[in-house]
């Protein structure tokens, strides 16, 4: 295994629902009609949701800022500088992206010291760290075409988008803002509200391409806030298809290239320190929509060098895993009739690390969370 997979798996504490925001629903009552500023014609949440459905691009490139301001501790091995998609969890990050065809796309994550790219062209899948000198190489099978590109977050306003395109229902409140112009174009305001009141979320706002239709901006607001805690969206966008070359990639001299499957990928991009899960370790979803919360067995913290306690589950020896031992220490104890452990509650995620080794996160509640490790 590539030094892709050396610190713990990230995925267990990203919120599933932090891009939460709109469905493919066709008969919607009482929304509201966007205004007509911007030189946009009105149209309303419904029109808008069979605009997003419809939409197609035969190809574009541009410049994608993603914020994420969770309200998270500061956890080991991350740092917010980092090019590598793990950090993405926290802080803000600059990718250029490149979509020629379902299978033509390319992201590049920009970091201070290098860029980690992910790229598919035809059934070639390369994820390539420009710091770590390091190269994964999927050859795809017609399984593997039918998934989106594996991350934990998404890295485009239109796979924040799909990520929740089933969403909506009787718990979801849809309606439009004023307009908006995002990356110097006009764009109407899908904005998509829970009304479930265990759900953090406030609302959703995504910023529709007054031309195009499609997504230009997720944006995700939680109660009692003014300013986003996750974003994603163009800053500089063309629509238009990009050169073949862009596509097309060869490891520089003395890149170390390994060989894998499509869910070893999936763990390289997360930095998982196991890429296939047993059956007692892979997560459980209790609840849906909203107020749904991933339950899962606590991956292993990593061994490394030097001293620590044993105490706090699934302990390794010392290194990272003392980081991540001394992180949960300073979480304040909570206990029921679920059991005991450690709460950490932000702005968008609420999560609790059980004595007995499991762990739930949901963009919900507190009690929520109890209820699911009942």
């Amino acid at each position: 295994m590539s030094r892709f997979s050396t610190t713990p798996a990230l995925r267990w504490v990203v919120p599933g629902a932090a891009a939460a925001a709109v469905a493919s629903v066709v008969t919607i009552s009482g929304v509201v009609v966007a205004s007509a500023d911007a030189g946009l014609a009105p149209r309303s949440a419904a029109q808008l949701l069979a605009d997003v459905a419809k939409a197609k691009v035969d190809g574009m490139s541009g410049t994608v800022v993603q914020r994420a301001e969770l309200g998270l501790p500061e956890l080991p091995g991350l740092s917010r500088d980092s090019s590598e998609f793990s950090s993405m969890v926290s802080g803000t990050h600059t990718l250029r992206v490149w979509y020629s065809g379902p299978d033509k796309a390319r992201f590049a994550l920009m970091g201070t010291l290098g860029e980690s790219d992910l790229i598919r062209n035809g059934n070639d899948v390369w994820l390539w760290s420009s710091e770590q000198r390091t190269a994964a190489h999927l050859t795809m099978t017609g399984h593997d075409a039918a998934r989106r590109a594996p991350a934990d977050l998404p890295m485009s306003p239109q796979e924040a988008v799909d990520d929740v395109l089933a969403k909506i229902g009787p718990t979801t409140q849809l309606s439009t803002s004023r307009t908006a112009r995002v990356a110097g174009r006009a764009a109407y305001q899908l904005v998509v509200s829970p009304r479930e009141a265990s759900s953090l979320i406030a609302s959703v706002r995504v910023a529709v391409d007054g031309a195009l239709k499609v997504p230009l901006r997720v944006q995700v607001f939680t109660k009692g806030d003014a300013e986003p805690a996750f974003e994603v969206g163009f800053t500089s966008v063309e629509f238009t298809r990009p050169e073949a070359a862009q596509f097309r990639f060869n490891p520089p001299a003395g890149t170390q290239v390994e060989e894998v499957t499509a869910d070893t990928l999936k763990a390289l991009m997360s930095r998982a320190a196991d890429a296939k899960p047993t059956a007692a370790q892979r997560p459980t979803v209790v609840g849906s929509g909203w107020t749904a919360v991933v339950v899962a067995k606590m991956p292993a913290v990593p061994a490394g060098n030097g001293p620590s306690d044993q105490s706090g589950p699934q302990a390794g020896q010392g290194g990272q895993g003392a980081d991540w031992r001394q992180v949960l220490a300073r979480l304040p104890k909570v206990s029921g009739d679920w059991g005991s452990g450690r709460l950490l509650k932000s702005r968008l995620l609420t999560v609790v690390v059980t004595d007995d080794g499991r762990v739930a996160a949901g963009a919900v509640t507190p009690a929520t969370v109890y209820a699911a490790l009942k």
